[in-house]
């Protein structure tokens, strides 16, 4: 009988504990805070069962280099600021999140032994808490699957394909009204 008080008292207090430390903003909510303990483990597996669930079973292989080029394109506008391009340093807003999200063009961070259908499901549904989007509202289907094929590739991608990944210039944005800087003439210097 004191062992069935005990279990009921413990499953009351635990969740009282961590209503309490939440909040009392005592809970690691902020990228830059260690992990909880055993939260990876946790979150890992209802992720991995998910998706182990409702997985499709598509085979990439078949896509077209310009297929992989249209992926590469919706790589550079949606992916490319987290996950980083071939060649280059991780990106400053990978740097900044946590999770880090994984670098699909660097041998450690590549998917490309990964089935299909479980890039699929990433990229359609996101991963809560991690900063992946789900882009099921903001893609099409097809386009999601060009942008899975391409980093289900990613270690042998042919040359356009590689070409299309090749860092952009960065946009300049200019708003009605405000000083265009490349027209702007430069402060005058004066002296004390």
């Amino acid at each position: 009988m004191k062992f069935l008080v005990g279990f009921i008292v413990g499953l009351l207090v635990l969740p009282l504990i961590l209503v309490l430390l939440a909040a009392g903003g005592r809970l690691p909510v902020a990228a830059v805070d260690s992990p909880m303990p055993l939260e990876g483990t946790f979150a890992a597996l209802g992720l991995n069962s998910r998706i182990k669930r409702e997985a499709p079973n598509r085979s990439v292989t078949n896509f077209t280099p310009l297929e992989l080029v249209s992926g590469a394109d919706i790589y550079q506008k949606n992916c490319a600021a987290c996950h980083g391009l071939p060649n280059q340093g991780v990106p400053p807003v990978g740097v900044g999140e946590f999770p880090r999200p994984p670098q699909l063009f660097t041998a450690v961070g590549r998917v490309s032994d990964d089935p299909a259908g479980v890039t699929y499901w990433k990229v359609k549904n996101g991963i809560r808490l991690s900063g992946m989007p789900a882009f099921e509202k903001s893609l099409t289907d097809m386009q999601m699957w060009q942008v899975t094929a391409l980093v289900a590739r990613a270690d042998n991608l042919p040359p356009q394909v590689m070409d299309a990944l090749k860092p952009q210039p960065p946009v300049i944005m200019v708003t009605a009204g405000a000083a265009n800087p490349a027209e702007s003439p430069a402060p005058a210097q004066t002296r004390h």
